[in-house]
């Protein structure tokens, strides 16, 4: 059974892709942040408010292994910030992984969002051009871990169901 891993920054699609990638081979969808709100009853905000991101990230990196020793397939969306924290990037490249980072450009990332409205608390009161600033260094950091995955997969202008076919062809 196969392990899939979808990483990229936020607005990228990495759960709807999942949902669907996972629906179509008949494999579990999982969501990495919600398996943490279930494990912990609290959400993601709750815990870096009260914890701060280092005991977060290192909860994250936890959740994450246990995960991926599961020896059922499977179709995980990661947040966002995975990657980037306590070497998570190399369980991107392990034998028994098939991970695809979905590459979205700035101009669609701030799309996807806006359209979504208010529900980002780290891109909440920016000005358009703060906005564009911050999503762009964001990318840029993250880009060394996020390009550790096996594939990379390009979603600008693309639905979902698009993107999901062209993860299906490469794996």
């Amino acid at each position: 059974m196969k392990k899939i891993i979808l990483c990229g920054y936020m607005g990228s699609g990495k759960t709807t892709t999942a949902r669907l990638l996972a629906k179509t081979i008949g494999i579990d969808y999982l969501d990495l942040d919600e398996i943490i709100e279930k494990n912990t009853g609290k959400t993601v905000s709750q815990l870096f408010e009260e914890q701060g991101e280092i005991k977060f990230r290192l909860l994250e990196h936890q959740t994450l292994k246990e995960v991926v020793e599961k020896s059922t397939g499977f179709v995980l969306a990661l947040g966002g910030g995975t990657p980037c924290y306590a070497n998570n990037h190399l369980l991107l490249q392990r034998p028994d992984v098939v991970s695809v980072y979905l590459k979205t450009g700035i101009d669609e990332v701030i799309r996807r969002v806006t359209a979504q409205g208010n529900t980002r608390p780290l891109l909440a009161g920016k000005t358009p051009q703060e906005l564009k600033e911050f999503v762009g260094q964001h990318i840029f950091e993250r880009s060394y871990f996020y390009n550790h995955a096996q594939y990379t997969v390009v979603t600008d202008a693309k639905t979902p169901e698009i993107v999901a076919e062209e993860i299906l062809r490469l794996i």
